[in-house]
């Protein structure tokens, strides 16, 4: 068996300057490993009282050794339970503030998919005014030119006998007189005439009088009612 000098102190009774003095004058066996001195004790120097004190005093340490072993494992369990419980709690954290950055993203992609669908909206809105405006401008100078196709012109010696054939208190054109110096069909003749008449309600160009309708071209244009 072998003794550092502490424990060759505690199991001998005897004070370290002892100890030393004995390892001086080369009283004990002794061996340095590391540094480390130990006092080499053999079993048949010892009585039977000291080998069982030794005996007993080494099985005790080697339980306190376990049991400290033992503390030791639980305590490392624990402190790799702890850290593992602490990693896990940020790694949570983490997994949340992750969460709000792609609920944040898909809100600000939902917002610009908004904002682009409103100018879009707001675009062709502005087209369908302009195309509007451009459909009017259109549409109106369509009218104009239809006014200037139909223009129907009389000679003066025709509105002479045409007005000859009118009574005296009226210097107005007959409908039906003017209708005969037009070379049309008689069937456009009609049409024309039906017009008139569907219009002389709500037509102030279209005079009515003894149940015969004149026209007045010094103040009226009627191009688009004697269209043929």
């Amino acid at each position: 068996m072998r003794f550092t000098i502490d424990e060759y102190s505690k199991q001998f009774k005897m004070s370290k300057e002892m100890i030393n003095s004995k390892l001086r004058s080369k009283k004990l066996n002794y061996i340095i490993e590391n540094g480390t001195t130990y006092i080499i004790v053999t079993r048949s120097s010892l009585d039977q009282e000291k080998r069982e004190e030794i005996h007993q005093h080494n099985m005790q340490k080697k339980s306190q050794e376990t049991a400290s072993n033992i503390t030791t494992k639980k305590t490392t369990v624990g402190m790799i339970l702890s850290l593992y419980q602490r990693e896990n709690a940020q790694l949570k954290q983490k997994i949340k503030e992750l969460e709000k950055k792609i609920d944040s993203l898909v809100d600000d992609k939902e917002q610009m998919l908004r904002d682009e669908r409103d100018r879009i909206e707001t675009i062709y809105a502005s087209k369908d005014e302009q195309l509007k405006t451009i459909l009017e401008l259109i549409n109106k100078k369509f009218l104009l030119e239809q006014k200037t196709e139909t223009v129907h012109e009389v000679s003066l010696s025709e509105l002479d006998t045409i007005n000859a054939s009118i009574d005296d208190n009226f210097s107005f054109v007959e409908l039906k007189h003017y209708l005969k110096t037009l070379d049309i069909e008689p069937y456009q003749r009609k049409i024309i005439k039906r017009r008139f008449l569907d219009a002389r309600e709500h037509d102030i160009r279209v005079i009515e009088q003894n149940g015969k309708i004149y026209l007045d071209f010094a103040k009226y244009d009627y191009s688009d009612l004697l269209k043929y």
